[in-house]
């Protein structure tokens, strides 16, 4: 899912909407509650979701070092993991 369509999901959940190649002239909204955001809402969306990404990833990144530190201290490695079918 493109940045665009990410950023208008998380300003409008509930809306229905196309639009042609990323561009937010060509929005066209088929389930629109209340007004359409702006340009400048959705390019602030956009930044946000980035800045969502970012921290998801690195949330996981350290959530994967944790775990592999506990394995570690209870003697198990992944490889042991992998073979128990986990």
């Amino acid at each position: 899912m493109d940045y665009l369509t990410k950023a208008i999901h998380k300003l409008k959940p509930n809306s229905e909407f196309s639009f042609t190649e990323g561009d937010y002239s060509t929005i066209k909204w088929d389930v629109l509650k209340g007004k359409a955001p702006t340009q400048s809402e959705i390019d602030d969306a956009i930044e946000q979701v980035k800045a969502d990404e970012i921290t998801e990833a690195e949330t996981k990144k350290q959530a994967k070092a944790v775990a592999q530190a506990k394995l570690a201290a209870l003697g198990l490695t992944v490889e042991d993991l992998t073979a128990l079918g986990l």
